[in-house]
């Protein structure tokens, strides 16, 4: 069983259906998202926005899609929220 992200907030495990970002065809622009920056992989802290483009061309990557979100930052995918 995998283990979600947001471990504890009762609202994201349940209620909220989560995709896990791995998949480019479930990543789409405009789309809200957490995503690991690299500077961030060690810790996994993730940080939240909109996705402006996607980077990934393979139709699935384990590690996540790699996106620029909005503001110019690139990271991979590891959820895409409602």
């Amino acid at each position: 069983m995998k283990r979600s992200i947001y471990k504890g907030c009762l609202t994201c495990e349940g209620a909220i259906r989560k995709m896990d970002g791995r998949k480019r065809k479930d990543v789409a622009k405009g789309a809200t998202v957490d995503v690991v920056l690299k500077k961030d992989q060690r810790t996994g802290r993730l940080t939240r926005g909109v996705v402006k483009d996607v980077l990934t061309n393979s139709k699935f990557h384990p590690h996540g899609i790699k996106v620029r979100l909005a503001d110019g930052r690139v990271g991979r995918v590891k959820a895409i929220l409602p």
